[in-house]
């Protein structure tokens, strides 16, 4: 379930707020002033589900059908999702997410893809990476979800990465903690797209680095490890990676431990790549994405070069 709040190159969104007048408020009795003092107490103490975090947020107008045709455990904690979703009016740029409509289910889920853009055009497939949570949605696809179980899917969400040929060619840094690997992944795919279109046909989007700096509990908890190593293998002077662990209690495996480093991100991983040429994606828990994103701008670089989204 995302909460956006995001800076993105060339489309920064501006905030809108209630004013009440000092002359207003003289109006209002002190009965009134508790009853609403007692209501905001009671509506901060209130989980918002999905929909009402992101009402703000623009969406598509297609709501498309979508069939599961895979599913898999990726760690203890979390299951992925193949999708099938055949409406070729329905499409996304890579770090968006989607609302999830559960036949039977009032609870509207919201799930960033992980899967790259390019994926959906050639097999009309996207894919999912959902947290065990008491939260209807996530519970569904736990325990109640089957191979062609049908949902419906909308493409919302400004948090996203999606060049275009005559843009200038940028570097990226991706920085993920637990769940919120799955839009950055995305993004870290289609980027291997791009340069493999741009290394086999010499057009589209030249783009530059991309490093991956991914933190979670475990390496249980490293979610599509595989995946990541294998592009950062296939593209050695183009993609790069450091994950971290913050609670390992194993041995770490031998093919992973020359990736892995015991310990949050720091501060100083991220400044060294700073440039003028480099964008910033963030996604995780608040006090990290607030964390790096105030770190950055302490570090002069530009708002439209920061783009985060919270995961809550």
């Amino acid at each position: 379930m995302a909460c956006a709040a995001v800076l993105i190159p060339r489309l920064l969104r501006g905030s809108v707020g209630a004013i009440c007048t000092r002359s207003a408020l003289w109006k209002l009795t002190s009965s009134t002033l508790r009853h609403l003092a007692q209501t905001s107490v009671m509506k901060s103490k209130r989980k918002t589900d999905h929909l009402e975090r992101t009402a703000s947020v623009i969406r598509q107008e297609v709501v498309a059908a979508a069939k599961v045709c895979g599913a898999a455990n990726e760690s203890p904690s979390v299951k992925s999702l193949h999708l099938l979703v055949a409406d070729q009016d329905f499409s996304f740029k890579a770090g968006q997410w989607i609302d999830f409509f559960i036949p039977g289910v009032s609870v509207v889920g919201g799930f960033s893809i992980c899967s790259s853009p390019r994926l959906l055009e050639q097999e009309r497939m996207i894919e999912l990476a959902v947290k065990y949570a008491n939260h209807p949605p996530a519970l569904w696809i736990h325990n109640k979800c089957t191979l062609d179980s049908e949902v419906e899917v909308r493409v919302g969400g400004d948090f996203f990465f999606d060049p275009q040929p005559e843009d200038a060619p940028r570097n990226l840094v991706l920085i993920a903690g637990g769940v919120g690997i799955n839009p950055l992944l995305s993004i870290l795919r289609h980027a291997a797209d791009l340069h493999r279109e741009w290394a086999n046909k010499g057009c589209g989007y030249e783009i530059g680095t991309v490093k991956l700096f991914y933190s979670a509990k475990n390496t249980s908890e490293l979610l599509f490890k595989k995946n990541i190593l294998d592009l950062v293998n296939e593209f050695p002077e183009k993609i790069a990676c450091s994950l971290h662990v913050t609670k390992q209690t194993t041995q770490i495996s031998a093919d992973l431990k020359p990736y892995i480093t015991e310990g949050r991100i720091t501060e100083k991983e991220i400044r060294d790549h700073i440039s003028e040429e480099t964008l910033f994606y963030i996604c995780g828990p608040p006090p990290m994405t607030d964390f790096f994103s105030k770190q950055l701008e302490n570090n002069h670089v530009p708002k439209e070069h920061i783009c985060f989204e919270k995961w809550w």
